[in-house]
């Protein structure tokens, strides 16, 4: 697993980089000046903040205004973070926006479960506007979600959002806390917060490209939720049965072998629209009941997927947004079971070889955001490329 030791400056030597890039390790003592360095934020209209969930947020933001100046600052806890050498743990990603390239507004949406959705919508359609003024000669436009993960608020908040973005593309990720679920938060300026989100509106003179992509194909067998509880996207029965005994049953394992691991190697999809989502499960609760990523209601049929080879699908899927041309940087929105099942299949190293000659940057999720949808067990992100003028 990749450390920041060695990175400093903007990684991967590349004087010539738009999107400025830094990693250091969570828990060095220079960390704020060493990313400090990095970015050079004085021209810095933004910087993103992906932090892993060892960092002292406390002792970091802190410092972190200080060294920053007037330069926005955003960011969110992460389950593993993507650096320019591939998937990391331990660590703090940074990005940096240069005011020559991007114009941003931000929007701190707090208290998730008792959203003020009008409210919310009239900010983002303010700011649009605002945008559209601050650079009329630029045409690209994205808007980038960081949501807590553990806040089961991400479908709703997602479809609201949308009502305001109107035909502005969405890529997201749900902030994360490793493995251990217990706590997850957002970044905006000096304010560490859960049970919120952060939307970056973003206009940019570079073309702009938001992707979604999963390699998973559905496959035969099905399974019907006969009991659930959606406001805490709980799953109770399975075909008439306790959930997880019946999941088992179907994989062909016991109950008590279900782990993470077989999650990310056995998921479940619904499809709609000619198309499959999937709606990962994140763990068995104490009763034995299945605790899903995203919504999941009684009556949804479920369908297993069976998985492509990752690494190739993930090489094919990244040379595509290559044509034609390259981008100067890809952000990703990657989901901690797509880390899980790498690990699980000896493949990590693969990926992040792949992730890292694609110039790809950013952090494992415990969900993705696309458009007006949250998603599960894929790859969302931004393709950012370089201007067609000189």
């Amino acid at each position: 697993m990749t450390s920041c030791s060695a990175q400093m400056g903007l990684e991967g030597g590349r004087a010539d980089a738009i999107l400025r890039t830094g990693c250091v390790d969570c828990q060095a003592v220079d960390a704020v000046e060493t990313l400090r360095l990095a970015l050079q934020p004085d021209d810095l209209d933004l910087v993103i903040l992906f932090f892993s969930p060892r960092t002292d947020i406390a002792a970091f933001v802190a410092r972190l205004g200080k060294s920053f100046g007037k330069t926005k600052l955003v960011g969110c806890s992460t389950a593993g973070e993507i650096t320019r050498d591939g998937y990391a743990e331990g660590t703090i990603v940074a990005l940096g926006f240069p005011e020559s390239h991007f114009a941003t507004r931000n929007v701190l949406i707090e208290d998730l479960d008792t959203l003020d959705g009008q409210q919310m919508v009239a900010s983002i359609i303010r700011n649009r506007n605002a945008l559209a003024v601050q650079a009329p000669s630029w045409q690209s436009e994205c808007s980038l979600l960081l949501v807590d993960g553990l806040s089961t608020c991400e479908d709703q908040l997602t479809a609201e959002i949308s009502f305001g973005l109107g035909p502005v593309p969405l890529s997201g990720g749900s902030a994360g806390d490793g493995t251990d679920f217990t706590r997850t938060f957002v970044l905006h300026d000096g304010k560490v917060v859960s049970n919120a989100a952060v939307l970056v509106q973003m206009i940019s003179r570079c073309p702009i490209r938001v992707f979604k992509t999963d390699h998973l194909l559905p496959a035969q067998t099905r399974m019907v939720v006969t009991g659930a509880d959606p406001s805490r996207r709980v799953v109770s029965e399975i075909n008439a049965e306790p959930a997880a005994r019946e999941y088992a049953r179907i994989l062909g394992k016991d109950p008590e072998q279900l782990t993470p691991f077989i999650f990310a190697a056995h998921p479940v999809v619904v499809q709609f629209g000619g198309q499959h989502h999937v709606r990962a499960i994140q763990r068995v609760a104490d009763n034995g009941d299945l605790v899903f990523f995203s919504a999941i209601d009684e009556g949804v049929v479920l369908t297993l997927a069976e998985p492509q080879n990752m690494a190739d699908h993930l090489n094919r899927e990244l040379h595509a947004l290559a044509d034609p041309k390259e981008p100067d940087a890809i952000i990703a929105f990657d989901c901690i079971l797509r880390r899980l099942e790498a690990e699980q299949k000896q493949q990590l190293g693969q990926l992040s070889q792949i992730l890292a000659n694609n110039r790809v940057v950013g952090f494992s999720t415990y969900g993705e955001q696309y458009n007006s949808m949250h998603v599960n067990q894929t790859l969302t992100g931004v393709a950012i490329y370089p201007p067609d003028e000189v």
